[in-house]
């Protein structure tokens, strides 16, 4: 059964902005870091961002550092992915995540527990 859910994607052009959302149901997603991936049709899922539970940690892709920002609001159970400066590279599908732990890891991301995926189009 799904318990992680993203919602936000849809088409931009390219420059525009976009804010992913991930909730949860019968999970409390302040216990857990969060990551975002991403993955194009016919490529490699790639690890895009990371928030950790309480120690403040962040991870992000070099090929989104300075452009995306990863946040939590603990009150409404839910983790954003502010995406700014879109670009065509940029589509995927985009996918909230956990591997469990409360830190994220030194260096991209793993997960074992997956949302469905929102997709994300960046194209004139």
């Amino acid at each position: 059964q799904i318990q992680l859910v993203e919602s936000g994607g849809g088409l931009v052009q390219p420059g525009g902005s976009l804010r992913l959302s991930c909730a949860a149901s019968e999970l409390t997603l302040n216990y857990y870091a969060i990551s975002w991936f991403r993955q194009a049709p016919g490529k490699e899922r790639e690890g895009v961002s990371c928030i950790g539970s309480s120690d403040g940690s962040r991870y992000y892709a070099p090929s989104v550092q300075g452009r995306f920002t990863i946040s939590r609001d603990n009150a409404k159970n839910t983790v954003y992915l502010q995406m700014n400066s879109l670009k065509p590279e940029d589509t995927a599908v985009y996918y909230c995540a956990t591997d469990w732990g409360q830190r994220c890891p030194p260096g991209p991301p793993q997960a074992d527990a997956w949302g469905q995926g929102t997709q994300v189009t960046v194209s004139s």
